[in-house]
């Protein structure tokens, strides 16, 4: 499999340059960006795991929602140059419901088909779920509450503020877990324990080489993609919502979603999830503070406010992620409910 993917990132990327430079059908090239994302996306996860042997399962899963969401954020940097305000707040809406459904979804079911019972660090799920119910529940609903009795500009002094309180305590998240207690919180089935043992396929350089070039060619290829979205939406009926929340976040974060699934197929659940909530952390408390302060330097500026069905989804998102990872272990069937939850999502914003 491995032999697969390594051609079809060695054979995708230039495929995908020609393609672009010799203007093929748009439908065409969505299949060949999408192929070729995919590609990278299992040289990401490779990376990754050797990261995670090397430096633990905390520092390989927040490298890797990092460099993911570096492509998510380059994309959304674009969009909102051009204006699209309202497609970069449905794909971050996408990123918290593909990250916490479908990436969680799909890493607990295909986990839990292998394994009856997968356990992971109970300490570290509910940390996170204190910062998932802070940064979407009172973060994200605050400026849609309180914009509802302001004007345009304290709704974006109110959204940049609420931005740089974001950023700031993301980054003393971090140093919580890496530093001031890091090792303090671990529980008895925690990976580290027996991850000396076993040989990284790559060394730590080669791998956050091959981590950092797999960005670039991400990059370029999903903002190559983004232009085929217009004429692909219309072949298909997809509307721009749909195209947002859906098609933009899966694509953006398709590293991610490659990485966590062959984590838990391994077994490595801490990893796996450290992905999945890991990045939606990111997302939620850094890339979308991030695009906020940005937008001031172009023609419209981004506020923190999103629709209302958006809204109620990624609260619904987290709820529903909180109630399932808090014991600290999970199965198919669970995996199951929250990939049952994201298809219900995703028909209510085709639909819309």
């Amino acid at each position: 499999m491995n032999k697969v993917f390594t051609l079809l990132v060695f054979a995708g990327v230039p495929v995908s340059v020609i393609g672009s430079l010799l203007h093929w059908p748009s439908v065409i090239m969505f299949v060949i960006y999408c192929v070729t994302i995919i590609a990278l996306a299992a040289f990401m996860g490779r990376a990754t795991e050797s990261l995670a042997v090397v430096s633990g399962p905390r520092i390989g899963g927040l490298l890797n929602a990092t460099f993911g969401n570096a492509v998510e954020l380059i994309i959304s940097i674009f969009a909102l140059k051009a204006g699209l305000i309202g497609v970069v707040l449905a794909s971050l809406t996408g990123s918290v419901l593909g990250n916490l459904l479908l990436v969680a979804g799909l890493s607990f079911f295909v986990g839990g088909v292998k394994f009856k019972r997968q356990k992971f660090n109970v300490f570290d799920a509910r940390h996170n779920s204190g910062l998932l119910m802070f940064a979407i529940i009172v973060a994200f609903v605050i400026p849609e509450v309180f914009s509802m009795d302001m004007n345009e500009g304290r709704t974006m002094s109110l959204s940049i503020g609420i931005s740089i309180i974001l950023i700031l305590l993301y980054l003393f998240a971090l140093f919580f877990k890496l530093v001031t207690h890091r090792g303090v919180y671990q529980s008895e089935n925690s990976e580290g324990a027996h991850e000396h043992d076993e040989e990284p396929e790559w060394s730590k350089g080669k791998a956050l080489l091959i981590l950092a070039l797999s960005t670039v060619a991400v990059a370029y290829v999903s903002e190559r993609l983004v232009h085929t979205f217009e004429e692909v939406g219309e072949a298909f009926g997809w509307s721009e919502l749909f195209i947002g929340v859906i098609i933009v976040a899966i694509v953006g974060n398709a590293a991610e979603h490659a990485s966590a699934v062959i984590m838990a197929y391994k077994n490595k659940m801490d990893i796996a999830v450290e992905i999945a909530v890991g990045s939606t952390l990111q997302v939620a408390m850094f890339v979308a503070p991030v695009l906020v302060l940005v937008s001031l330097f172009f023609e419209k500026s981004m506020s923190l406010v999103f629709t209302l069905p958006e809204l109620v989804a990624m609260v619904s998102a987290v709820l529903l992620t909180v109630i399932i990872s808090n014991d600290g272990e999970t199965n198919w069937f669970e995996g199951l409910t929250l990939l049952a939850a994201y298809v219900i999502m995703g028909i209510g914003f085709y639909l819309l």
